[in-house]
This record gives C-alpha cells, sequence and structure tokens, in this order.
C-alpha cells in the first residue's frame, strides 16, 4: 500500500522511491512468493504511473524480468506492442533477467519487434539489452541481419564493447 501510495505522487523522486523499494523488496531471499507477486502485479497495474525512463529501469528488471524467468512471457509481447514507450521499454528491459541466464531468445524476439520503434529511449534500452548478450556469435547473427536498418542509437549501444574494426563493418552496413 505504500508503494503504491508513492507512485500516485505528482513528485518524481516519490514514484522513484516506490520503484526502488519495490525492487529492492523483490530481491530479498526472504521475500516471498506471494510477495513477489504483489510487487509484480502492481508494477503492471500501475504503469501508468511509470512514465520516465529512470522509473523504468529501477524495477523492469529488478521485478518484472525475475518475476517471468520461470513463467510465461506473454505480458511482454503485448508491452512491446504498446503505444506506451515505458511499456515498451519495459518490455525490453526484463529481458536481462533471462540473458543473464543465458537465455536469449526473448531478447532477440522483442529486439525484433521494436526495431521500427520510433523513440530514442526505446532504441537506447534495445541497444543495451543486446550489449549485454554475452554470446558473440549470437548477437553478431542478430546484427548480420538487423544492423543495415535499426536505429542507429540501439545499433552504437549494441557494438559499444565490439573491436574499432568490428564497430566500422556494422556501422558501414546498409549505407551505398
Amino acid at each position: 500500500a505504500e508503494s503504491e501510495a508513492l507512485m500516485e505522487s505528482d513528485i518524481h523522486e516519490a514514484r522513484a522511491a516506490a520503484m526502488s523499494i519495490m525492487a529492492k523488496q523483490y530481491a530479498l531471499k526472504k521475500t516471498t512468493p506471494e510477495r513477489r507477486q504483489e510487487l509484480f502485479d502492481l508494477y503492471l497495474r500501475r504503469h501508468d504511473r511509470i512514465n520516465n525512463w529512470d522509473l523504468v529501469d529501477l524495477a523492469a528488471y529488478h521485478v518484472v524480468g525475475p518475476h517471468l524467468v520461470d513463467r510465461p512471457r506473454d505480458v511482454l509481447y503485448s508491452m512491446a506492442k504498446s503505444d506506451n514507450m515505458w511499456e515498451r521499454r519495459t518490455a525490453i528491459l526484463a529481458t536481462f533477467s533471462f540473458i543473464r541466464r543465458r537465455d536469449y531468445t526473448d531478447a532477440l524476439a522483442i529486439a525484433e519487434l521494436l526495431l521500427g520503434d520510433r523513440e530514442d529511449l526505446v532504441h537506447k534500452a534495445m541497444g543495451w539489452m543486446l550489449r549485454t548478450i554475452p554470446d558473440r556469435a549470437v548477437l553478431a547473427g542478430f546484427l548480420d541481419r538487423h544492423a543495415a536498418t535499426m536505429p542507429r542509437v540501439a545499433l552504437r549501444n549494441a557494438i559499444e564493447k565490439f573491436t574499432p574494426a568490428e564497430r566500422k563493418h556494422y556501422l558501414g552496413l546498409g549505407k551505398p
């Protein structure tokens, strides 16, 4: 109830505090499965109050992603197709929990859904999640298929850890 009250605030920092509290509570070993479900449900139910990149980043991959590790992930695909840019950012950032477990399927599929996104802050999140994929062959395969047409911000973020020659190669794709 206190977290939801903070989320109701018009003060951005109060909503940020709610996101931070939710993330920390979710991560505690003593947090019950029922409480984790409540936190997940609260995040989704009150997404209307999550209206800035930092609010998404504070809790999306600490609450939403971990909650879906062993559950159906359909909600992420719905969010990826949402008109709300913060829901689309949540969808891609939540995949970090799967990436950490070497499960790249949803991250790549959602990134593919977001390739035509019009929002720079969604592009940045997509590139960030692609960059965290530790399997260079998997990432290179995605980039080989999409680098020529993907948003430049996403591409630059995705290739940040590549060698200068590799970055030049991917940045040059699709150019005449």
